[in-house]
């Protein structure tokens, strides 16, 4: 995956609070859960916008610390050899593809920040810290992102990494973001385990549209309308993709660290069906094709 050198980053569209402290101290995730319950729920967990809600950073933080990430991350250049400044470039195309999608459709999307942290934060959803992973908060529509993660993704789930299977952890959060817009997230309501439930069908959804961004990738204008961002992605990219999105299947997780398969309380899909989906957005580039809550999945 490489971006154009000369493209210009929108830094606006991501807000920097490393390093920032977070009242209250640590935060605890699961009430005693254990490692098991931790793993499944870190994994690109959308939040329930139903749940606690705590005071957000202070305006002044963000606004000091993302001044820092406009100073490191300026063009493609920055983006192919720096990870805050990639997250930034990827942000930029991604939330372009759907501008540019939802304009197609006669209607507007709104625009989602995305809020690097380390260690804990708080969001709209309620407390989360680094062990929560990656998720997206439809409350105060913003997609939270601790960057330990992309180790995490290879050091405790056997994924092999690399710039596009970061991509598409960022690529499947906006998924969540675009369900969001359109009302799908609703429909999950309290079927939330099990093989066929709304729950997996909304996770496999995210899958399928981070593959139908990954289609139109290299064709997506950068910010501004100039040449696209994503000058380059190989057949290799995208299968260090679909390596991720098979490390963080439901079954793969459990039995990695469980020994066992429980279908039934599955909440974001077997590896297979996450490839899946994710291949038939990226091979298909159809909005349509990713209609998850039809038939079986």
């Amino acid at each position: 995956m490489r971006f154009d050198e000369d493209s210009q980053l929108d830094t606006s569209q991501v807000q920097d609070t490393r390093g920032s402290r977070l009242p209250g101290g640590r935060v605890a995730i699961g009430g005693g859960a254990g490692i098991l319950g931790i793993v499944i729920y870190l994994l690109f967990n959308l939040l329930d916008p139903g749940g606690s809600t705590g005071a957000l950073p202070g305006i002044d933080q963000v606004q000091t610390e993302s001044t820092q990430l406009e100073q490191e991350c300026r063009t493609g250049e920055d983006a192919n050899t720096k990870q805050d400044c990639r997250v930034v470039a990827v942000v930029n195309s991604v939330q372009t593809f759907w501008a540019q999608e939802f304009e197609g459709r006669g209607s507007r999307y709104q625009t989602a920040p995305t809020q690097l942290f380390s260690g804990a934060t708080q969001s709209g959803c309620g407390a989360a810290s680094s062990e929560t992973g990656p998720f997206y908060c439809p409350a105060d529509g913003t997609v939270y992102i601790d960057l330990s993660f992309y180790r995490e993704l290879q050091s405790r789930f056997g994924a092999r990494g690399g710039p596009f299977a970061q991509a598409y952890v960022l690529a499947h959060e906006y998924g969540h973001h675009v369900q969001n817009l359109l009302g799908t997230t609703a429909r999950v309501a309290g079927d939330r385990q099990g093989p066929q439930s709304a729950s997996v069908r909304l996770e496999l959804q995210a899958d399928c549209y981070a593959g139908l961004w990954a289609s139109h990738a290299t064709t997506t204008p950068g910010p501004g309308g100039g040449d696209p961002l994503v000058q380059r992605l190989t057949e290799d990219d995208i299968a260090d993709g679909l390596d991720a999105a098979a490390a963080i299947g439901d079954d793969r997780i459990q039995e990695r660290f469980q020994g066992r398969v429980d279908r039934e309380s599955w909440t974001h899909g077997s590896s297979e069906q996450r490839q899946r989906w994710f291949t038939v957005g990226y091979r298909s580039g159809e909005l349509e094709r990713c209609d998850t809550f039809s038939g079986s999945v």
